[in-house]
């Protein structure tokens, strides 16, 4: 007899039906605690959500090596791998305890709690958690679930003891096909429902997003000089729209903020005027339209993760300046300018790298349109020379003046340099690796950057002959990469082509290759082909 049983029943249901459904019964408990803890995240939160929690604390608890590898591996669909795994998890888990809870009902129901404690614990563990509102969710989700797999291993046939000796000690299949049937639909209702209150939930920063009509800049970018773009196939546009420009956060939700409500707090060390401004307040200020590359810390060398885009904002240096700061070399208190996310993300920044004339921005357009959601919407932070995780906060509500000594944000913690200027890299777009050119001119063509430094020169090499100089497109600025391209007469057989750039500092690109952590990829890109 089972632990928690106490009436025997008579049943002639061989052990793999009897495993079998109680597999089923627990499927049918986790998607219920899942569906009902995703729609009582409606009432606190998206990212209350027991699968965001959980997905949001595995990435605050992955090494920095095993996050570049999945960013590697993954690009930008690493969040979605990694919610299909945990939901894989939670598959397997409710299923073996849909198994366990054919012989003990209690023990088997009590186990689905663990989904609630596991999603409490992360939910509340996250640096933007709003207490213990953001465990309800989670904590719902699994006692309807845990109560749910008791119902339904009630219904199943007991283990096989003696014959059934009438009708009405058999299992009643058609009580479990209803419960089973009501609970399948029950959640399916529930899942409908919470995806669309939160999609409805979202609609207002559409609507604010879609209101926006952004301000004439007062200072307008330069226009792009016609010989930016070099005229070879196969090379990166100049600019990158906004729907190939590459994103790397932690966001599992990608936040959706109203603009008519957002803030933002400007406080801390050596502010003397705390300001607190909203969307309005940033437009009617002067805006200035710069076009700016943007790298990742995570771009291996060759990488996909730069892009360059026309940004339109307001100047940081000059907000800070009317709260009082003043940079180190001036005498400020502060050297460390800490940004943070709506979602809970801390981005660390050198205040005299903010404050020495580069055009640091608080962002509110991309490419002649309000910021996309996924890009920062409402309002971003970028600097140009600086890798994007010491500089480029999204979705940033709150900014704090303190130093490098008192504080370590979120990447620091997990071991990346608290400073990062961007290294001098290049890349080889064409030919691509192992293409097969035919033999005779081949172009060969891509980009370099050296942010707030220029790029000055762009060498090729040929297996392993001299330096070769290519021919550099024409400069916008010193903040954007700079296209290149080289005629190579090439002759039949396999070759390897190699690239270096040199800055305007005079700084070569170092052969000496470095993985991503801490503090950005080096060494030259290369790429093999076969010249036929």
């Amino acid at each position: 007899m089972s632990d928690d049983d106490t009436t025997p029943r008579k049943t002639s249901a061989p052990t793999w039906a009897r495993l079998g459904l109680g597999a089923l019964s627990g499927l049918l408990a986790g998607g219920a605690a899942l569906a009902v803890a995703e729609l009582a995240a409606v009432a606190v939160r998206p990212q209350a959500g027991p699968v965001v929690a959980v997905g949001s604390a595995a990435i605050d608890r992955t090494p920095a090596a095993v996050k570049d590898w999945a960013i590697r591996s993954f690009g930008t669909n690493d969040k979605l791998v990694l919610q299909f795994g945990i939901l894989a998890v939670l598959t397997l888990f409710a299923l073996a305890l849909g198994m366990f809870a054919v012989r003990h009902r209690r023990t088997g129901a009590a186990g689905v709690l663990v989904f609630g404690v596991v999603g409490a614990a992360a939910a509340l563990s996250r640096p933007d958690s709003e207490g213990v509102t953001d465990a309800l969710p989670s904590v719902l989700g699994a006692v309807v679930g845990a109560v749910l797999l008791y119902v339904l291993a009630g219904l199943l046939p007991a283990p096989r003891r003696q014959p059934a000796q009438g009708p009405g000690e058999g299992w009643d299949r058609r009580r479990f096909v209803i419960a089973a049937t009501a609970a399948a639909a029950a959640s399916a209702g529930a899942g409908v429902l919470g995806r669309a209150l939160n999609g409805a939930g979202g609609r207002d920063a559409v609507a604010s997003r879609n209101d926006i009509a952004l301000p004439a800049p007062g200072s307008r970018a330069p226009a792009v000089p016609r010989r930016a773009q070099v005229r070879v196939a196969g090379v990166s546009s100049f600019m990158t729209p906004n729907s190939d420009f590459y994103r790397v956060d932690t966001a599992l939700v990608v936040p959706k903020v109203d603009a008519t409500t957002w803030q933002l707090r400007i406080h801390g060390d050596g502010v003397t005027r705390e300001k607190t401004l909203t969307f309005d307040d940033l437009l009617r200020r002067e805006l200035v339209e710069r076009n700016i590359t943007l790298t990742c810390v995570s771009n291996e060398v060759g990488g996909p993760y730069v892009g360059n885009a026309r940004w339109i904002g307001v100047r940081l240096a000059d907000l800070l300046a009317e709260c009082g700061v003043r940079p180190p070399s001036k005498g400020g208190p502060a050297d460390q300018l800490v940004a943070r996310s709506v979602d809970g993300m801390t981005i660390g920044s050198p205040v005299e790298d903010v404050m020495d004339g580069r055009d640091a921005l608080l962002a509110v357009g991309m490419n002649g349109e309000p910021l996309p959601f996924d890009h920062g919407f409402p309002v971003r932070m970028l600097v140009p020379g600086l890798y994007g995780y010491v500089s480029a906060c999204k979705w940033i509500e709150d900014i704090e003046l303190t130093t490098f000594d008192s504080y370590d944000p979120y990447w620091v913690k997990r071991d990346w340099a608290r400073k990062a200027p961007i290294k001098t890299q290049s890349r080889i777009d064409t030919p691509k690796p192992f293409a097969r050119p035919e033999a005779g001119t081949v172009m060969v063509a891509g980009v370099a950057w050296a942010q707030h430094r220029g790029i000055d020169k762009v060498e090729i090499r040929v297996d392993d002959g001299p330096w070769e100089e290519a021919v550099l497109a024409a400069e916008d600025s010193r903040d954007t990469w700079r296209q290149w391209s080289y005629a190579w007469r090439a002759g039949k057989g396999g070759h390897t082509l190699t690239v270096r750039a040199t800055d305007r500092t005079g700084e070569t690109q170092t052969e000496k290759r470095t993985r991503t952590v801490p503090d950005g990829a080096s060494g030259w890109h290369s790429v093999v082909v076969t010249v036929e």
